[in-house]
This record gives C-alpha cells, structure tokens and sequence, in this order.
C-alpha cells in the first residue's frame, strides 16, 4: 500500500465516522459583527451570522483596539523581526506584559504567540525547574495542558474532572517532600461548568502544590477589570501562574502567564517555546494592550454579555432543546450524534444564514455531540430571534428529542 493511500484511508475514517472537518470561507466586515460574508464553494456569496466566535465582546472591531494597531503598524511595520531575545521585543510588547501583570494582579507577565503555546511551554518547562515534580492534571483540561504535562518527561497524575475528592487521594499518596503542581481550568469551554478554585487552592496549601490555572475561556469576560473567575471570587492571590489569551475576549491574538517575577523570568530562560519563536508583530501586541486596558473599565460589556448568554439558554430551554447550563457564557446544545450534528450545522448555515460550527470527538467524547453558541453583546434580539426559531423548526424537521417541558 502506498503512501497516498494511507492518507486516503485516514481521512475516509473521519468521513464514515461523520467527523470530517471543513473550513468555510467567512470574511468578517468591520464595524458589522457578527455579521459576514460566507463565500460557497460555487463562488456565490451569502450574508450570515456568526454564533461560534471566540471575539466573545467584538472586541476585534473596537475603536480603540483598530487605532492602536494602526499606529504601530504606520511605526513600525509588518513583522517584529526576531525573536524575543534577538531583535524581536519592542516597547508594544513590554507595554502588553505590563498590562497583563497589572490585570492579574502579579510582579509580572509573559506573552507567547498564542495561550496553546503558553500553556504547552510552561508545564513542559516546569520540570526543569523543579526536579521531580509531579503534575496533577484535571481530566478535562486543555489539550494545550495535556500536550505540556505529556512532554515534560516528570511525573503526572490525572484526577476525575473537578473531582476534590480524588485530587486528595492522589496528593496524599504521594512523598510529601516532592514539588507539586495542580494544573486547571476556571472555565471548561465546552460544557460551561466552573473548577471548585478556591477549594484547589485549599488544597494546594495543605500539600504544599504550585497551582496553575487556565483562564481563557474567561480573561475579559469575569471579574470587576476582567482579570476572570479568580478575580471575580477574589482569589488571583491564591494563584501562582495564570494562563490567558488574547485572542478570544480580547479579540486580537496571542496569550500569556501571569506570575511572580522570578516564575517568569525562569520560563523565559528555560522554554524552548518561547526562546526560539518569533514575537508577534508589534500592532498586534499594540491592539491586544489596548484592548486589555479597554476592558479593565468596561463592566458594562461584561454584564450585557452574561445577559445575552442567559436569554438565549432560557428561550432554547424552553423549546425543550437539551442545553448544558453551569451558569458560564457558553451555550452547548447537545445533539449526541457526529452526522446530526454537522447535517444541523449545514441545514443552518445554508438555509438560515446562521454559522455554528459541530463539536465532535475528539473535542468532546462520544455521544456528547453538540452545538455550541457565543453569544456577544453585539448579537440583537433580531439576530437571537431568528436563531431560536431556526433551531426550533430544525429540531422537529430532524426529528430530535426534546426534554420535558414544565406545565
């Protein structure tokens, strides 16, 4: 058998299993979102609306964040040059980690070219740091985390998602005189449900653990400046290495540690991942501190994003449809099905003009196939309306169940 062959055979298994990924071609207009332009494959192009973004507050298309890129770009150019050591950090980038530290409330930051990178670099770093340490890893975390905890070549141990009960015994089992570290999530993005922070934290004192936590899918989004879910439960204190992005509430690109000044001037040192990758160009570091500085003093947009997120949970839950709800902004419909949930996800793009994207194994297991909605405070109730019913014809056209509804 040939070579090409193997791949035919690989990538007809996604076929057959209904899981086979496709691009679509939007383009995003400015000043418009969640409006775009989807051109088809015929070359044919049709208005849609975009409900599977990460720009979870169109912060992408902000005043401010356009301005900032377009003055350093007309400073500085296109690219950084090189790397952060060799040519590649400028006063944009410093400006940015300032920001981030500033937000998280720590001595100091680190920016990556993206928070996969970030997450993947540090934990694989970590070891070297701290000979023999042992990772405690969430079952459900990030596969930036498990990539990172994978590669770092110490020990690991994985405890049952949110699971306190079982992260004890595993601490306990181990030699108390070795360095350890939980690793987590405040937000898992594909169900919506919060970690048990301070209760981690408790126990991360008790066992003498570093803790680590992801904050993604929240940086923007929670807390008084958006500095995420530890900052709205006031437990940024607790936490030894913050993990965001730049790329989803902030709508730029890139991502972050946030940690004391000798935590991060470790990684800086020791990571592959960051010491030969080039820096991301000086208008996007420009534009994501703008950003982040925008949205220390917006709650406004904090609070019209939680509502929006909480109506449309409320009107799908009262079709019946099968909507995960942990009160977070994130909106899951399950369909439990890989062929359901991609022939939904055409039927509404191309009948409706509404774009979401199917989440199928390996993201999520099977049998938990689903539907997953970002609504922003910049979705209307236009927008929300035409969503819901499309959802609510589809459903009955499909022939889908429906969960009990009150009387």
């Amino acid at each position: 058998m040939t070579y090409s062959e193997k791949l035919d055979q690989a990538i007809e298994r996604l076929h057959d299993e209904g899981r086979y990924r496709t691009f679509i071609d939007i383009e995003r207009r400015n000043g418009n979102f969640p409006h775009a332009v989807w051109t088809k494959p015929d070359g044919s192009e049709q208005d849609i609306t975009v409900w599977c973004g990460n720009d979870y507050l169109g912060m992408g298309q902000n005043k401010a964040v356009l301005e900032a890129m377009h003055e350093a770009i007309d400073a500085t150019g296109a690219g950084s040059g090189g790397t952060r050591n060799i040519s590649g950090t400028t006063v944009y980038h410093k400006q940015l980690e300032a920001e981030l530290a500033d937000l998280h409330g720590k001595e100091s930051a680190l920016l990556f070219t993206s928070a996969y990178i970030a997450n993947d670099a540090t934990l694989s770093t970590l070891p070297k740091l701290f000979p023999g340490l042992i990772i405690y890893s969430d079952s459900l975390n990030h596969a930036s985390m498990i990539e990172g905890v994978r590669r770092n070549g110490g020990a690991k141990r994985i405890f049952r998602h949110n699971d306190l009960a079982h992260l004890r015994e595993l601490l306990a089992a181990d030699d108390a005189d070795a360095p350890k570290l939980i690793a987590f999530e405040s937000i898992y993005s594909m169900d919506g449900d919060f970690a048990p922070i301070e209760e981690i934290c408790d126990l991360a004192d008790e066992f003498g653990a570093l803790t680590y936590i992801d904050e993604v899918h929240a940086v923007g989004m929670y807390g008084p400046r958006g500095a995420g879910v530890a900052e709205r439960d006031r437990l940024m204190h607790r936490l030894d290495i913050i993990n965001g992005t730049l790329a989803k509430a902030y709508g730029v690109m890139g991502g972050y540690i946030a940690a004391s000044a000798k935590m991060c001037d470790a990684i800086r040192s020791y990571a592959p991942g960051f010491i030969f990758t080039t820096s991301l160009p000086p208008a996007v570091a420009a534009g994501a501190a703008a950003s982040v500085a925008f949205l220390k003093r917006a709650p406004e947009l904090r609070q019209k994003h939680q509502e929006q997120a909480a109506a449309l949970k409320l009107r799908l839950k009262g079709l019946g449809l099968p909507v995960i709800d942990h009160g977070s902004h994130i909106v899951p419909v399950i369909v439990g099905n890989p062929v359901h949930t991609k022939l939904l996800s055409d039927m509404l793009l191309e009948e409706f003009g509404i774009y979401v994207q199917p989440i199928n194994f390996p993201t999520v297991p099977r049998g938990t196939e689903r539907l997953r909605f970002t609504p922003s405070p910049v979705h209307g109730p236009r927008e929300m309306d035409a969503l819901v019913n499309a959802m609510d014809g589809l459903w009955a056209h499909c022939a889908l169940n429906r969960a009990e509804q009150a009387g």
